[in-house]
């Protein structure tokens, strides 16, 4: 498994860094979405509703990349290419949870339809570059 490096880890970790995520149809074309993310134990975690385009694309053994730009500074990204490791409905709603404290500051993810069912993927990043 590849890290992410040291000079960019603030941009999963402690940055409300959005990221933008690629996924493939199943055509092969290219998919592209903003989301949210954050890092822990070496992976990348998104979540999303089942249903929704990038959970139909994203299952495990999935390549993904992400391109996380840094929002104090458009010339700083990271760039990681990775592969779902995982997915977990487990802990789901807590996790989008505490992804709106990040983001939005609030304590529940304002947007939530009852109906939803969360998802969490974990991306084990297999490559990273960085610009600064």
């Amino acid at each position: 498994m590849a890290g992410i490096p040291q000079q960019y880890l603030d941009l999963v970790t402690t940055k409300k860094a959005f990221a933008h995520i690629a996924t493939l149809m199943k055509d092969g074309s290219p998919q592209v979405t903003p989301v949210w993310l954050d890092y822990a134990d070496g992976m990348i975690r998104v979540n999303t509703a089942r249903g929704r385009v990038k959970a139909r694309n994203l299952k495990v053994g999935s390549r993904v990349a992400l391109s996380i730009q840094d929002p104090d500074n458009a010339y700083r990204y990271v760039q990681v290419r990775g592969k779902v490791a995982k997915e977990s409905e487990q802990g789901a709603d807590a996790h989008i949870d505490s992804l709106a404290k990040k983001y939005m500051g609030v304590d529940s993810y304002p947007y939530r339809n009852p109906a939803d069912k969360r998802v969490i993927y974990y991306i084990e990043p297999t490559s990273a570059q960085g610009m600064s």
